[in-house]
C-alpha cells in the first residue's frame, strides 16, 4: 500500500469512531480508499455495507476511480460513493412518498429559489425592498442548515417583527415547494432527517445495510448533515471522519467547526489519528502555513511537515494599486512562459472576492495570457439551458409551477403575463397546480378565446412529450424537444449577437444528454435532471487545459497547482471588514483560515500580493497591509517591487505598520477628494516612516486617526432612509467632518457623511 506510519494506523483501524486529522497534502484521499480496500479484501466487509461520502462530484469521481483500481469496477457497483446530496437523492427517490413526495421531484436550482420566493412576495403584497431575495434565501438556507424548520423559526421569531415576517415566508415557502413536488438543496437533506426520524423502520433499514461509514471534508459539515451522519451511525457506531478543523472555510453557509472539534465528546471511545506529513508543498510553503494558523486559538493542535526540499522564498509584491498588482502577476506568468519553466496551467490566481478578478483579467488579456474562470454563469444557469431544463422538468413533474411558467411562453407563443397570473390565480384559490388549471383552462374560462386555444395547443405539446419520454432516451427526448419548439430558429431571431455562443451551449446540452444516456447505470430522465442539478464549479475544472485559473479561495480547497498568486492581502478585504469589525472573533479566525488554505494550494512558488491603493465603491482608498503577512515568520519571505524593502520587512515583522483599535485598522482612511498619490510611493525613509506610523504630523493624522465621536461609535445600530439597517464599522474624521462606514443589513457596503445621510442611531427597542 505503500503508506506512512500514521496513515497505516488509520487504514487499518476497523471498528468503532475513528476521527482522523488530515493536514493539507497529507493523501487522506489514498487513506479512505486503502481503507476501503482494507475492509473489503481483509476484514471481508461486503461493498454493499460501505458508505463513502463526499461533498463535491469531483471527489466522489475521484474516489470511485481509486477505489476500481483496487478492487475492480463490479465492486464498486455495489458500493455507495457520493456527495450527500446524491445520497440522499437515492434515498428520496425510493422512499420519498413516505413523506408526500412523487418519485419524479424537481431540485430547484438559486434561479428556481428565486422565481418562486418572488412570486410568494408578491402573493404576500411583502415589498421586496425590505426582503431581498438572496438575503431572504440565505436566511431561510441558514435555518435549514441547523435543522430549523418552519413551526420552531415562527415560535423562535415570536417578539422580533423582521425575523417573524421571514419566518412566514419560510412557512409559505416550503408549502409551496410541496405543492410543486420539488425540494431545494437543502430539502434533500432535510427531508432524509425527517424521513429517517419519523420512518424508524427505513432508519433501520439503512443502519443495517452501512455497517462502516466514512465521511470526507468533516470539517464542512453543517447541523443537518451531522444530524444525518449520526442516525445513520448510531447502531453500529463504525463511522470513520476525516476532516481539517484548519480548513474549516464555510461557516458563511452553515458549516459548523464544532462538528470537528467536538468529535471526541460526541461518539465515545474515538481513536484519533494525526496525518501532518504533507506531500504538496515545499518547506518553506509549509512553514508560513503553520506559523499564520497558530495564531487561531480554536482549532486542534497539528504541524505540518515534509520531506520536500526548501524551496524557492515566499515572494511579497507590493503594488501601487490593483492594475499594478495584476501587471506584477501577468508580467511573471509572461516571464515564466518565455523561460520555458512552466505551462499555462500551472498557475492560479486565487482571490477573496470575485471583484478582485476584473483588473487581473484585463491584464492578462492584455498580455495574450489565456486564462478560465470557476465561479463565473454556471453552464446549467445559462438563458437557453434554463429553458431546455424547464421542459425536461415539467415533462418529468408537471407539479413544478417554475418550469413550467418559465416555458408556457417560451418561444413566444403569445400566452402573455396577465393570462399567466388568471391562472395562478385559480390555481391558489382552489389549491391547485399551474399544470392543473392550464390543462383544463377551457373549463374555467378565464380568458378569451385567443389565448384559450393557444394554452390548449401548449397542453397538448406537453403531453406528447410526456407520451415520447415513456419510450426514448433522454437525448432523442431533448433532440425531439429542440426540433418540435423551434428552439434553434427562436435563439437566431431573439439573440442575434449572440446566437451562435448559444446554439453551441444547447448542441452541448445535446452532448451531455447523449454521454448521461450512454454512460449510465439505469439512464432516466429523473436521474439526468438530478445529475445537471448536482453539478458545482469545481466539478468543471479540467486540469488539463492549459490555461491559467483564475477562481476565489473558497473555490480552491482541494486544488493544488505549481504557482500561486494571491493577491489582496489588505486589512478590509482579507481578512475582510465584517470579520473585522465583527464581535464574533470566529469571524477572523476563519478568515485565517482561509489564508491557510490558500496559502497550502501551492506545491513549488507561492507570491503574495498587497496593493497601497485600491478603488473601493468608486473612491481610491489607501490599503494597509493585510494582518496575516504580519503573521508570516520573516525567514521565508523575500520582498520585492517596493521602496525600502529592509525596513518595510521589518515593520511587517514587528507589527510596527498596524495600528488597531477594537481590531478595527484606524489608517485604513484617505481624503476622498484628493487622489492618493503623496502617500501611495515615499520617497524617503522618513517619508516611508510616516506612512507606516501615521504619528508625524497633524495634517497625516486628521486623515488617519479618526477622533472619538460622541454620536456613532464603532458597533452602533444606525438606520438610513435608503439602505435600510446597519452596523458601524467605521469611523473617520476627515477635515472636521464624520464619516461613517456601515455594513448595511443587505449586505451593501458604504461610507457616508454622518451629517448629509441624517443617520438614525438605533436603541435596542428599534432593532426588536
Amino acid at each position: 500500500m505503500n503508506l506512512n506510519p500514521m496513515q497505516q494506523i488509520a487504514v487499518e483501524h476497523v471498528n468503532g469512531p475513528l476521527l482522523i486529522l488530515a493536514g493539507a497534502g497529507s493523501g487522506k484521499t489514498k487513506v479512505l480508499t486503502n481503507r476501503i480496500e482494507y475492509l473489503v479484501n481483509t476484514c471481508g466487509v461486503k461493498p454493499w455495507e460501505i458508505l463513502a461520502i463526499t461533498f463535491t462530484n469531483k471527489a466522489a469521481l475521484e474516489m470511485k476511480e481509486r477505489v476500481a483500481a483496487l478492487l475492480g469496477d463490479q465492486i464498486v457497483k455495489d458500493m455507495w460513493i457520493s456527495t450527500f446530496h446524491s445520497m440522499c437523492v437515492r434515498i428520496l427517490r425510493r422512499h420519498g412518498d413516505k413523506i408526500g413526495y412523487l418519485k419524479s421531484f424537481s431540485i430547484y436550482d438559486s434561479s428556481d429559489q428565486k422565481s418562486l420566493l418572488n412570486s410568494i412576495l408578491k402573493d404576500l403584497n411583502i415589498n421586496e425592498k425590505n426582503y431581498r431575495l438572496n438575503s431572504v434565501l440565505a436566511n431561510i438556507s441558514n435555518k435549514k442548515n441547523r435543522f430549523i424548520l418552519p413551526k420552531q423559526a415562527l415560535k423562535d421569531s415570536m417578539g422580533d417583527f423582521h425575523e417573524h415576517n421571514i419566518a412566514k415566508i419560510y412557512d409559505v415557502y416550503q408549502d409551496r415547494l410541496y405543492e410543486n413536488n420539488s425540494m431545494d438543496f437543502d430539502d434533500l437533506l432535510v427531508n432524509v432527517c425527517i424521513l429517517l426520524r419519523n420512518h424508524p423502520d427505513i432508519l433501520e433499514y439503512y443502519q443495517n445495510k452501512f455497517k462502516y461509514i466514512l465521511c470526507d471534508e468533516y470539517q464542512d459539515t453543517n447541523g443537518v448533515q451531522y444530524e444525518l451522519i449520526k442516525q445513520l451511525s448510531s447502531s453500529h457506531k463504525n463511522l470513520c471522519v476525516v476532516g481539517d478543523d484548519d480548513q474549516s472555510i464555510y461557516g458563511w453557509r452553515g458549516a459548523d467547526i464544532n462538528n470537528i472539534l467536538d468529535f471526541e465528546n460526541d461518539f465515545e471511545n474515538t481513536k484519533v489519528i494525526k496525518l501532518e506529513q504533507n506531500y504538496r508543498s515545499t518547506k518553506n510553503i509549509l512553514r508560513a502555513a503553520n506559523t499564520v494558523i497558530e495564531n487561531n486559538k480554536n482549532r486542534k493542535s497539528k504541524t505540518l511537515f515534509t520531506e520536500n526540499e526548501r524551496g524557492s522564498l515566499i515572494e511579497i509584491h507590493i503594488a501601487d494599486n490593483e492594475y499594478k498588482e495584476a501587471e506584477i502577476i501577468a508580467g511573471q506568468i509572461e516571464k515564466d512562459i518565455n523561460a520555458h519553466k512552466q505551462d499555462y496551467r500551472d498557475f492560479a490566481v486565487l482571490y477573496r472576492t470575485n471583484a478582485q478578478s476584473r483588473a487581473i483579467e484585463e491584464k492578462l488579456m492584455q498580455y495574450s495570457i489565456p486564462y478560465r474562470m470557476l465561479g463565473g454563469v454556471r453552464f446549467y444557469e445559462r438563458r437557453e439551458i434554463k429553458d431546455l431544463i424547464a421542459y425536461l422538468k415539467v415533462i418529468a413533474n408537471d407539479r413544478d409551477d417554475i418550469a413550467i411558467r418559465r416555458i408556457i411562453n417560451v418561444p413566444k407563443r403569445g400566452i402573455g403575463e396577465t393570462s399567466i397570473e388568471k391562472i395562478q390565480k385559480i390555481a391558489l384559490e382552489n389549491d391547485l397546480n399551474f399544470y392543473d388549471v392550464a390543462k383544463d383552462i377551457y373549463y374555467y374560462n378565464i380568458l378569451s378565446k385567443a389565448p384559450t386555444e393557444k394554452i390548449i395547443s401548449f397542453m397538448k405539446l406537453i403531453h406528447t412529450f410526456k407520451e415520447i419520454a415513456e419510450k426514448e432516451s433522454v437525448v432523442s427526448l431533448l433532440r425531439l424537444v429542440i426540433k418540435q419548439i423551434n428552439y434553434m430558429d427562436f435563439l437566431k431571431e431573439s439573440s442575434i449577437e449572440d446566437a451562435e455562443d448559444r446554439i453551441a451551449n444547447v448542441s452541448e446540452l445535446v452532448s451531455k444528454a447523449a454521454i448521461y444516456s450512454q454512460s449510465a447505470e439505469n439512464p432516466s430522465l429523473d436521474g439526468f435532471l438530478e445529475e445537471i442539478a448536482l453539478v458545482s464549479d469545481v466539478d468543471n475544472y479540467d486540469q488539463n487545459s492549459n490555461s491559467v485559473v483564475l477562481m476565489t479561495l473558497h473555490s480552491a480547497k482541494g486544488l493544488e497547482f505549481p504557482v500561486v498568486f494571491l493577491p489582496g492581502w489588505e486589512e478590509g478585504l482579507f481578512p475582510s471588514y465584517m470579520s473585522i469589525s465583527a464581535e464574533d472573533k470566529s469571524l477572523l479566525e476563519e478568515e485565517r483560515r482561509l489564508a491557510y488554505v490558500g496559502i497550502t494550494r501551492a506545491r513549488e512558488k507561492l507570491y503574495l500580493l498587497q496593493a497601497e491603493s485600491r478603488m473601493t465603491y468608486g473612491s481610491k482608498k489607501i490599503a494597509v497591509a493585510s494582518r496575516f503577512l504580519r503573521e508570516l515568520p520573516k525567514d521565508v519571505l523575500e520582498f520585492k517591487n517596493m521602496p525600502f524593502r529592509k525596513k518595510y520587512s521589518e515593520s511587517i515583522n514587528q507589527g510596527s505598520a498596524y495600528r488597531y483599535s477594537n481590531n478595527y485598522p484606524k489608517n485604513m482612511s484617505v481624503k476622498q477628494s484628493d487622489p492618493v498619490k503623496s502617500y501611495s510611493k515615499p520617497k524617503t525613509s522618513d517619508e516611508f516612516n510616516s506612512y507606516s506610523k501615521p504619528k508625524i504630523s497633524d495634517e497625516f493624522n486628521s486623515y488617519s486617526k479618526p477622533k472619538a465621536s460622541d454620536e456613532f461609535s464603532i458597533g452602533d445600530r444606525v438606520s438610513h432612509r435608503t439602505f435600510g439597517k446597519g452596523k458601524v464599522i467605521g469611523v473617520f474624521n476627515i477635515e472636521g467632518k464624520l464619516f461613517v462606514t456601515i455594513c448595511f443589513d443587505s449586505g451593501d457596503l458604504k461610507k457616508v457623511n454622518a451629517k448629509l445621510a441624517k443617520l438614525t442611531k438605533l436603541t435596542k427597542e428599534d432593532t426588536i
